[in-house]
This record gives C-alpha cells, sequence and structure tokens, in this order.
C-alpha cells in the first residue's frame, strides 16, 4: 500500500500520522510545495506581536522527525504539478526537474492561499500577507527597519489579529474594512464591543471603506481609500480572504462543490474512490443546516485528515459528521467565539427562529477578578433546538461556547441547557452559569412564560406601536444613559402601581441585563398587559462589556 499526499500543513500531516499509526507497512510520502511542514500558521501574527518569542515554536515538526519516528517521507519543495487519475501517479516538480510518482490512494490537502485584492501597487515591498513563515520574516525584517505605520486590509481573524499584534509593536495602526462591520462571521452587534476596544487600544478603524491604492517609490508609503482619504502606511498586510487550492483537483476532474471547495463524502473520499482530501481545499457539510459549507479552521482540517489517512490505509471506517465552525478570537482585551449558525445565518438558511441574551459576570459577581461576557443564543421557536451561539466578554467566553458547541453537536434543546450540570465554584462560574441562564431565558419563552423582543428587532415592535419601559432607577439613566423614546418606570414604581399603563396598550420592558424586566413582564402578563422584554436588557442593546 502506498500513500501519497499533497501538503504537509495541518491536514497533510494530520492524515500522514494517522496513516502510520494505522498500517506500519503502508509507503507513505508527502510532498510539500514550501519550505516547512506542519508549522503552526495560526501562530503567525502572534509571533510577530511577541507573544511567541522564538520563530521555532512556529516549527512544530521536522522532516527529519517525520522520517525517524513515524518512517514517513516528507519532501519540501516539491510541487505536484498534475494528478493522473488512469495511470494512478501525480507530476512533481523540483528544482532540479520534474518526475512521476505512483500511488495506491492520494490524499488531497493543499490547503489554500491568499485572497489578494487587484489593487494598484500591490507589488510593492513591505506589502505582505500572514500566512506563511516567510511572511512573517519579511514582516519581522520590516518592523526591524524602524517603520512607524501600518494599514491591515480587512477585519477577519488575520486582521484583527495582526493589528492587535502591529499596535504592541507600537506601530501607528490603521485596519480598513470594507463592510460596515468587524468579523462578519458574527451577528452584525458584535462588531461593537470589538470596536470600542480596539479603538480604546490605539486602533484606527475605517469600517464601510475600501483601499483604491497603494503608492510608494518601491517600498510602499501610503494607502489611498475609497473616500479619497490617504494613509501613511510603510507596511500593509493584505487579510482580505481565503481562496482553496482546487486548481489539480479541477484539473483532474474531480467534483467541485457549490462552495468552491472539493466535494467529498463523511468518509472524505472526492469522486474518485482512490482520491481523498482533507482541510481549508474540501467542502464540509454543516451540522445544524445541512447545507455546504467551506471553513478554513485548523480544528476542522486536523480532524478532517485524520479522518482521511485512517480511510486511506483501508483501517476501521471513520467518518466525518460535519462542521459547526466553531471558532475563538482574542481582539484587544476581549474574547470573541461562536458556534453553530449566527441569527442572521439561522434565518438565510430558512429556520424560524428567536434569540435570547444573556448578559453575566464570567464568574460570581462578589469574586474578586470576575468580568462580564454576553452570551447569544439562536434556537428554533417549534421545538428549542439550539442552532447556534456567539460570546463576546472578558472572561470565560470560550468554555461557554464550548459547552454550547457540544450542545449542538449533541442535539440539544433549550429545555436541556437550563437542566445542565456544570461546575460551580466563585473562582470560576457563577452557580447559574451564563449559558444555563440562556437556557432559562429561551426555555422561559418555549413555555410562553415571557415574550422577548432582541434590540435588532426593536425598532420594528416600536413602530407597531409598542411603547417602551424603562425599568431602571433615575440614577441608572443618569450614569448609563438610556434608549431614546423609553419611559422611566423603576421597577419598584411599577409594582406598587401597575395602573400607570393603560392596559390596552402594548410595552416593552427593559432593564439592566433583563432579570427586571422579566419580573415585571411575569406579573404585568397575568394582570392582563400585552408586554416583552427587550432581552439582554440595556447592555445588550448597547453591546457593553
Amino acid at each position: 500500500m502506498k500513500i501519497v499526499i499533497i501538503g504537509g500543513v495541518a491536514a497533510g500531516a494530520s492524515a500522514a500520522a494517522r496513516a502510520r499509526r494505522m498500517d506500519d507497512s503502508a509507503e507513505i510520502v508527502v510532498f510539500e510545495r514550501g519550505p516547512y511542514v506542519s508549522f503552526a500558521n495560526c501562530g503567525l501574527p502572534y509571533y510577530v506581536g511577541g507573544d511567541i518569542p522564538k520563530r521555532d515554536n512556529l516549527l512544530l515538526v521536522s522532516p527529519e522527525l517525520f522520517r525517524r519516528r513515524f518512517h514517513i517521507d516528507v519532501r519540501l519543495h516539491h510541487e505536484v504539478t498534475s494528478i493522473n487519475r488512469g495511470a494512478k501517479t501525480v507530476t512533481v516538480k523540483t528544482a532540479s526537474g520534474s518526475f512521476e510518482e505512483g500511488y495506491d490512494k492520494l490524499i488531497l490537502a493543499p490547503g489554500c492561499r491568499p485572497l489578494i485584492p487587484r489593487i494598484p501597487g500591490a507589488e510593492l515591498k513591505n506589502v505582505s500577507t500572514v500566512f506563511t513563515i516567510d511572511d512573517v520574516d519579511n514582516i519581522m525584517s520590516a518592523l526591524s527597519g524602524g517603520i512607524k505605520s501600518a494599514v491591515i486590509i480587512g477585519g477577519g481573524f488575520i486582521g484583527l489579529e495582526t493589528a492587535k499584534a502591529l499596535l504592541k509593536r507600537g506601530l501607528d495602526v490603521t485596519l480598513v474594512e470594507m463592510t460596515n462591520q468587524l468579523m462578519t462571521i458574527f451577528d452584525p452587534e458584535f462588531s461593537l464591543p470589538m470596536e470600542k476596544h480596539l479603538a480604546a487600544a490605539g486602533l484606527k478603524l475605517r469600517l464601510g471603506q475600501s483601499v483604491a491604492e497603494l503608492r510608494g517609490d518601491g517600498a510602499v508609503s501610503e494607502v489611498l481609500l475609497s473616500d479619497g482619504t490617504v494613509l501613511p502606511a510603510q507596511l500593509v498586510i493584505m487579510s482580505a480572504g481565503l481562496r482553496p487550492c482546487t486548481e489539480l483537483a479541477q484539473a483532474a476532474g474531480l467534483e467541485i462543490g457549490s462552495t468552491g471547495g472539493i466535494t467529498v463524502d463523511d468518509t472524505m473520499r472526492t469522486s474518485d474512490p482512490d482520491i481523498y482530501a482533507a482541510g481549508d481545499v474540501v467542502e464540509s457539510r454543516h451540522i445544524v443546516s445541512g447545507k455546504p459549507i467551506r471553513v478554513s479552521l485548523a480544528n476542522n482540517a486536523n480532524r478532517q485528515g485524520r479522518i482521511a489517512g485512517n480511510n486511506a490505509v483501508g483501517a476501521a471506517e471513520l467518518r466525518c459528521k460535519g462542521t459547526l465552525a466553531t471558532s475563538v478570537i482574542r481582539v484587544a482585551d476581549l474574547t470573541t467565539a461562536r458556534t453553530g449558525l449566527s441569527e442572521r445565518e439561522a434565518e438565510a438558511a430558512g429556520f424560524d427562529c428567536q434569540s435570547v441574551y444573556a448578559p453575566e459576570p464570567s464568574n460570581a459577581s462578589y469574586f474578586p477578578g470576575f468580568g462580564w461576557l454576553i452570551l447569544k443564543v439562536t434556537f428554533e421557536k417549534k421545538n428549542g433546538r439550539i442552532l447556534g451561539a456567539q460570546a463576546i466578554g472578558e472572561r470565560g467566553v470560550d468554555k461557554r461556547i464550548d459547552v454550547l458547541a457540544s450542545a449542538i453537536y449533541a442535539g440539544l434543546s433549550v429545555f436541556d441547557l437550563e437542566n445542565l450540570d456544570l461546575t460551580y465554584a466563585p473562582p470560576y462560574s457563577s452557580a447559574k452559569g451564563p449559558e444555563i441562564m440562556a437556557g432559562m431565558t429561551a426555555s422561559n419563552v418555549m413555555r410562553g412564560d415571557v415574550k422577548v423582543v432582541t434590540p435588532a428587532k426593536l425598532p420594528q415592535l416600536l413602530a407597531e406601536g409598542a411603547q417602551l419601559i424603562d425599568l431602571r432607577e433615575q440614577s441608572e439613566l443618569d450614569e448609563e444613559g438610556g434608549i431614546e423614546g423609553a419611559r422611566l418606570i423603576p421597577l419598584d414604581t411599577l409594582r406598587a402601581d401597575p395602573s400607570l399603563l393603560d392596559k390596552n396598550g402594548k410595552y416593552v420592558f427593559y432593564c439592566g441585563v433583563g432579570k427586571r424586566a422579566y419580573n415585571a413582564c411575569r406579573f404585568m402578563k397575568q394582570l392582563g398587559y400585552d408586554v416583552y422584554n427587550l432581552t439582554g436588557g440595556y447592555n445588550a442593546y448597547i453591546m457593553d462589556v
């Protein structure tokens, strides 16, 4: 049995290691077109920022280690240029020429490449992506030259992580994003706290704009924006997205899916039974929607590579059940994470869904060092099935999203969520943690105990004639501000005299985080009032963490 693997980073390296563990007699050859195998590309921005102190820390496994420990033949600077499916060979190009290599099973794991916008001046010196070791070598060389200003093009994972890294290096940094929000994989409101905290850290943001031209004499020196603004920039980072490397697969006649990735079944087999594919280059299935999706995430690539390597050598079959695209990012002093579908994605996929917010402390609020987070859970109205979750905050965000990812994978509903048995001690969580509080809130909605409205849908309800009631105290309104047009009636005042509100009206109650408003909704509903709770309260309305 001879296994040939194209690509030696996340998916390819995982495939090779799993194949060897399952078949010690197989001949395994890995062709990697670049100079490194199994390097930590997710760690590149953190090396630029100094969080990872040594360049060698990025090099996880060497070809020598693969050969010595696993008897795997890793060949760097070997680019596969074509696949001959009939002869079961690949053509490989090296510095000294080309040759043919045969295979019994082939695994495609070439990954993806950065999407480079067609911008005049993109060829100038000190214009770079953050994708390879060579990229960060060039960036570190530029930084050692004493540059003072940088422009980041793109507000996704790499753009934000690199922006923070360059701020730590003391540069004047501007981030340009053509949409009106950062991190478009999140619902729009999650951009607000990121913008606030990044601005406090010194980042200049230009949302809703694009780059028209890069200018400079040999090296970049300034950036022209679409609105005519000229920014100083001795370094420009392109982080406008990624494109799967499907050229080999397309030329070989393999099936390509609607998202642009290689079509595979749940064993990671392509339309050719002797060819598998894994990682950023493939089209996956979303576990919640069941629809095709293409994601560029290392955890996804490693999982798929392991399955492809296992099945290619004929071991007891493993199957990929799909992806939730679970991801996390540290932005300034905040952590933002998500899993499943956002509310926007769920609605676009045709789900009749509802969302609730749970602004909660990361641990017991009386214990020193707690931080606030806001958790948003989206679920189906008909049965309470959890569709997705998003969170942002100072501490504990990754833990909550991991809990929700496990719940979604298991097919749990919000009724299960409110009954989870999770760890509790004051340094780690509240007795009713954020994920449990979100489950309770959503379950109350499902049982008809309360009607809720999200901040995004509040204007529609107000346009229908609903009146907005602020249940906080005057001191809170004075200190924190409030929603324009709201009538202030503190909860205790309303409790003492519900007749302050006309029974013929429709009302939306809000407070700080939604708990006082829930109490008001309960007793006012029992008195015959038509009332809604603004889920998450004023904190969710302004997304304040």
